[in-house]
């Protein structure tokens, strides 16, 4: 009987050895400890997005099924009526308001809007007044964004005056966009405003700076309602702020200016510049009187400031 009870226990005791050893080798699930759940609730409360370009997104990134990202580079607007839409190849065909044709293409990634409000492709129509902000997306012209304007109103150009024709009611301009000349009817009841007063037809010389409202329809076509004259030649400006690019080998350099908050290219003679020549540096406070002429600002003085930006 004795034997028979230590029999007993050593089988017992081995058992219960055994299963010591595997609870040790394979612990079984229970709830994360006090210490485990708030580091790993932090890591991702606090985690923020991948970035493009990161080794997260480019393990996830599949090229053959995931949209592309966005082309970097300079975003140009061009303004223009649709001529034609390829929902297949999703190509639009444009006539831009000085007259160019060209085709921009759009996919996912183009945001597309009419008269405000978010839409897709079926919202743009022939005959529609588009403003495409675009980049190059290697040979093709990618469309970023796509604003719609089918609301009744005018459409807008800006450029330099190349003729006026008061006779006719003729004003050619070489168009901002598409550097290519557009011709406009001015009408008796249009509209000439100057530095925020009336102005004069006659004013519009040769050279001159100006944007056209202009009314789209076809029975008013490219009818001029009102013309805002910006610089005439001959005209005096003093810019201030930043300089934002400089050339030296070409004169040139462009500031950004505080009081409209716009960029101006301006020329210089660096004979007229004196010790301040080994100052003008990009990000360097400067003041600049110019002069403006058919072909551009020409600075007359520069004076660098003492606070750099």
């Amino acid at each position: 009987m004795s034997r028979f009870c230590l029999l007993l226990a050593i089988i017992f005791s081995a058992v219960a050895l055994l299963a010591q050893t595997d609870a040790s080798r394979n612990p079984s699930p229970g709830p994360a400890t006090s210490t485990q759940l708030p580091t790993s609730a932090a890591s991702n409360k606090g985690a923020t997005p991948a970035k493009a370009g990161s080794t997260q997104n480019n393990e996830d990134y599949d090229p053959l099924l995931d949209v592309p990202p966005l082309p970097k580079g300079k975003v140009t607007l061009i303004g223009g009526t649709v001529t034609g839409i390829d929902r297949v190849r999703d190509k639009l065909s444009l006539r831009a308001f000085g007259g160019k044709k060209m085709n921009v293409s759009f996919d996912e990634r183009s945001h597309i809007y009419r008269d405000g409000a978010e839409t897709t492709q079926l919202g743009i129509h022939k005959g529609d007044r588009v403003y495409v902000d675009t980049m190059l997306d290697g040979p093709r012209v990618f469309a970023k964004n796509i604003r719609v304007e089918s609301q009744a109103g005018g459409a807008d150009a800006r450029g330099q005056v190349i003729a006026y024709d008061a006779s006719r009611g003729e004003l050619t301009l070489r168009d901002e966009l598409s550097a290519q000349p557009v011709q406009f009817h001015v009408a008796s009841n249009t509209v000439v405003r100057r530095n925020n007063q009336a102005g004069s037809l006659s004013e519009l010389t040769p050279g001159s700076l100006v944007a056209v409202r202009f009314s789209p329809d076809v029975q008013n076509r490219d009818t001029v309602s009102q013309v805002s004259i910006y610089a005439t030649p001959g005209s005096n400006f003093t810019f201030a702020g930043p300089i934002t690019y400089l050339d030296l080998r070409l004169n040139k350099l462009a500031v950004a200016n505080r009081t409209d908050n716009k960029t101006y290219e301006i020329d210089f003679d660096p004979a007229t510049l004196g010790s301040e020549r080994s100052s003008l540096q990009v990000g360097r406070d400067v003041t600049v009187v110019a002069t403006f002429e058919p072909q551009g600002y020409k600075a007359d003085k520069i004076t660098v400031n003492g606070s750099s930006q």
